[in-house]
């Protein structure tokens, strides 16, 4: 994510921020002018999206446009009856929605609601566990979240179940947006051979190979070729978990170049010490060099989380049938950029 100052005093400011922690100034990021807009002196013509009650959303919507900005619209449904945690839980959840929805503008992927297309256009389902089971997933656009998955507790407890380390709100909304963009980029963009001679063939049951991996789990040596054991179930869970890395890996260089950071390896070691300054934009070249940019930036990212006492910020390795894929997903974004 790209830096961002108050516009009256120039402290940084934290894109979730309604107010700025320095001078008091009432803010809001306008996503179609990609700013920060201070609304008692550049405000004319924005409103604060009606979701900064319970969604704690910070956007803000041109006033013959609103009432919910360009992430909140994409929400369709939220549970009744909620109780304060449930509120709480819900700001988390839509506070990690809009970052996605951010990045995919930045990005310049097509992001498509159910107005336009009430098919197969993007809508989130926000149910709570609370009131009976929530199936997290997605289907035909629509992607279903558990509320419950931003309760820090609960999420740990899945993370040691599931044997997911990464488990994270935006990393589960990365994921299931991806199989979302799996029918944008690759079935309704004519890519489907590629997709198959890199991720496999997707007319292999899904069924079956669900209930393979819940019964077998991942094969032995999956490290080898794919990003995560769960990407080993089936080529559209690939193609989701190696997306949501895609996102992973490009929000943070751009947040690395917006504060400036270069990682040069760690002084005195053998090889090339060429400096590594993370690129903020999407460039043409293939993933392999933005590869080795990330692989020095995680590197460097783990080893300071190790010097605090926690765990790999970035605990995955991407061998060289990884990249492939990761370029492949490289390219189709760049192709579809207005």
């Amino acid at each position: 994510m790209r830096a961002y100052r108050c516009p009256r005093c120039a402290a940084l400011l934290d894109l979730a921020r309604s107010r700025c922690p320095r001078c008091g100034a009432p803010v809001g990021f306008a996503l179609p002018l990609g700013t920060v807009l201070d609304l008692e002196t550049m405000g004319a013509g924005w409103m604060r999206c009606i979701g900064s009650g319970d969604a704690g959303c910070n956007w803000l919507v041109r006033s013959d446009d609103g009432p919910r900005c360009e992430s909140c619209r994409l929400t369709r449904t939220v549970p009744s009856g909620r109780k304060p945690s449930d509120d709480a839980h819900l700001a988390r959840t839509e506070g990690a929605k809009r970052r996605v929805i951010y990045q995919l503008h930045d990005l310049g992927l097509p992001v498509v609601d159910r107005v336009r297309d009430p098919e197969r256009g993007l809508a989130f389902d926000l149910l709570s566990s609370r009131d009976g089971p929530v199936t997290i997933g997605h289907a035909d656009g629509v992607i279903t979240i558990d509320l419950a998955e931003s309760d820090d507790a609960h999420r740990v407890m899945l993370q040691a179940q599931l044997d997911e380390p990464y488990r994270t709100v935006v990393g589960h909304i990365r994921h299931e947006i991806g199989h979302y963009y799996w029918m944008v980029l690759v079935d309704a963009g004519g890519h489907l051979d590629a997709f198959r001679a890199r991720f496999g063939d997707e007319r292999a049951s899904y069924q079956d190979a669900l209930q393979r991996h819940y019964r077998e789990g991942a094969p032995a040596g999956w490290q080898a070729s794919y990003v995560s054991a769960y990407a080993t179930m089936h080529p559209w869970e690939d193609w989701a978990e190696t997306f949501a890395h895609y996102l992973h890996i490009r929000d943070t260089l751009q947040t690395a170049a917006a504060w400036g950071i270069s990682v040069a390896g760690p002084v005195g070691a053998v090889g090339p010490s060429t400096s590594v300054v993370p690129m903020d934009t999407l460039t043409d070249e293939d993933f392999g060099a933005v590869a080795e940019g990330w692989r020095r930036v995680s590197d460097a990212l783990n080893a300071l989380n190790r010097s605090m006492g926690h765990a790999e910020a970035y605990p995955f390795e991407l061998p060289p049938p990884v990249i492939e894929r990761l370029d492949l997903i490289h390219r189709l974004v760049l192709g579809a950029r207005p």
